[in-house]
């Protein structure tokens, strides 16, 4: 007998995909065949999807950019990508498809509905994503990777938690190193291209520290490539050990070593933070559709894990207070970290492919 098949539809941002790429190796490890279906955007991100994930490109796109002529254009890429989908699953029929969002998923859960196969979504946000928005009441069942999740009435649900990926795992249980006299490691990330407005205000607010702090500090920030520059100047000017990048390809290791984070809130973010166990200060997207990234935060700050900054309140004298009140306050840190730890869910991707096999069941 064949292994079952399992279509992964995802892509956009690092936000679809990388619960995505921990689901795929979940799946791997218990059998199945895995397949991924993106777009060429989406497929930027699979570069660390297992090897013998089948990663399939489709014709996908959206209403949200673009002129008026790729606007025009986008009904029928979509359409194309919707038929091609549907020729491929006869060919090889899935026994599952789990869309994760984005624009890109729309060909692989329309094929998957117009065949009637078993199929799931998974939203990472509190709050639904345009397309899965769309496909909520079109699958067997929607699961939550934030709690609580907006939903549409009458949809099925379960919270699971998000998935993270194997090398966030593998740091799951180290240790935290309290703020002490040896160097503090201070992480500042803004999703997978870095944020404009952390790269503005976080190192002015760096800079104001006292308490000695400064002077032993090692900062690794995340800023987009335009920012660069600009970002290692304000360090190097106010004597500052920074590492800046665009992108951080080892950001478990990072989250790990950090005795703070400073973070958009975006759900694999989150989730990262939370699953390794780290004390960190959020800072919504304030263009957020739905506002969700306050939604996501909201768990790690009621949780006393979290200091959450709307970014309209962002300025370096409020963020560089907020900094020194987790690095100085006795034992703010270290409870911090122990509340985030046992508010992660590392587990999410076990929860997840079990819903895979049970719907899967159903094809057998």
């Amino acid at each position: 007998m064949s292994a079952p098949h399992l279509v992964i539809a995802a892509g956009g941002t690092g936000g679809h995909m990388f619960p995505a790429q921990a689901l795929a190796e979940e799946m791997l490890g218990r059998g199945w065949r895995v397949s991924l279906s993106t777009d060429e955007r989406g497929a930027l991100y699979a570069g660390g999807f297992p090897d013998t994930v089948t990663i399939r490109q489709v014709s996908s796109a959206t209403f949200a950019r673009g002129g008026i002529g790729a606007k025009l254009a986008a009904p029928f890429r979509i359409a194309f990508g919707i038929v091609a989908a549907g020729l491929r699953f006869l060919i090889d029929r899935p026994t599952v498809v789990a869309g994760f969002g984005g624009y890109p998923s729309i060909p692989a859960l329309s094929a998957a509905w117009i065949l009637r196969l078993p199929r799931l979504i998974h939203e990472q946000n509190g709050v639904l994503g345009r397309v899965n928005r769309v496909f909520a009441k079109r699958v067997d069942l929607v699961a939550c990777g934030t709690w609580p999740t907006t939903l549409p009435e009458g949809v099925e649900t379960v919270h699971t938690g998000n998935p993270v990926r194997a090398q966030v795992l593998e740091r799951r249980d180290a240790g935290y190193q309290a703020p002490g006299l040896e160097t503090v490691h201070i992480l500042v990330i803004g999703g997978s291209q870095g944020a404009r407005v952390l790269s503005d205000v976080v190192p002015a607010a760096i800079a104001r520290l006292g308490g000695g702090i400064i002077d032993r500090l090692h900062v690794a920030h995340q800023a987009r490539p335009e920012d660069h520059e600009r970002v290692a100047k304000a360090y190097a000017d106010a004597g500052i050990t920074a590492e800046v990048s665009p992108f951080f390809t080892d950001v478990a290791d990072r989250i790990a070593g950090a005795q703070l984070v400073v973070s958009r809130s975006g759900a694999s973010s989150v989730a990262d933070i939370s699953v390794i166990g780290r004390p960190s200060i959020l800072i919504p997207y304030a263009a957020a559709t739905g506002d969700h990234q306050t939604a996501n935060a909201r768990g790690l700050v009621d949780a006393d894990a979290a200091i959450l900054v709307p970014e309209t309140k962002l300025d370096p004298a409020s963020l560089a207070e907020q900094i020194m009140t987790v690095l100085t306050a006795p034992g703010a840190a270290e409870r911090m970290a122990h509340h985030a730890h046992a508010y992660g869910k590392p587990d999410a991707a076990q929860r997840l492919a079990a819903i895979v096999e049970q719907l899967g069941r159903r094809t057998t």
